[in-house]
């Protein structure tokens, strides 16, 4: 999906790469494992080259143990014990080893919730360097991804989704969430490829 080019010009300097959750405890052998993070990896890996200044990522932080947490998300982590850092080792939040590399000058952004922008210092990073244009990757499309692209809306970014350096766990969901970001959200959200992405920006 995707490839139907830029509709809204070039990306330029105010432009950043945020490529969400690109993390071990996603791609490694966990209960939260994404099968497709490997093969997009390479065009993530592409994206981030082209201005590893310009790039943030982010990290998904579990709660400590099962009983922690707020609301739902209490008993969320009593659903998943083996999910929390007491059961996976702190090492696992970490970037994959070809992402981590990049930091510095890339940066990270830490956060306990789907979306990038909730308890964050996100948005104060963005405006303090006058971005206006957010390149959006990684996992997952129906989740995190979806929470990531849904409040740079808000805030009126423009956003740039490189669909083919998004991963989920199902074809369905993800699937349906591109078809959702091309249908639905037009005016803010354009959904292209690396290659798109690539050739427009300098």
């Amino acid at each position: 999906m995707g490839g139907g080019g830029l509709r809204y010009g070039d990306l330029g300097a105010t432009a950043r790469h945020l490529c969400v959750d690109m993390q071990r405890l996603f791609a490694e052998d966990t209960a939260w494992k994404t099968p497709w993070m490997d093969r997009v990896l390479p065009q993530v890996r592409r994206i981030v080259s082209r201005f590893p200044e310009r790039t943030i990522f982010t990290r998904f932080i579990p709660v400590r143990h099962a009983g922690q947490g707020r609301g739902t998300w209490r008993r969320y982590y009593r659903c998943w014990p083996m999910m929390t850092i007491d059961a996976l080792g702190i090492e696992m939040v970490d970037l994959v080893p070809e992402l981590h590399r990049f930091t510095p000058p890339a940066q990270i952004l830490d956060k306990r919730a789907y979306s990038p922008w909730y308890e964050t210092d996100l948005e104060a990073r963005l405006r303090s360097e006058g971005v206006d244009t957010l390149i959006v990757s990684g996992g997952e499309t129906d989740v995190c991804v979806l929470s990531a692209v849904l409040g740079a809306v808000d805030r009126g970014y423009r956003v740039v989704v490189a669909t083919d350096a998004l991963c989920s766990s199902t074809d369905e969901t993800h699937d349906a969430s591109i078809k959702v970001y091309e249908s639905r959200y037009g005016q803010q959200v354009e959904a292209v490829t690396t290659d798109d992405i690539l050739d427009r920006w300098n």
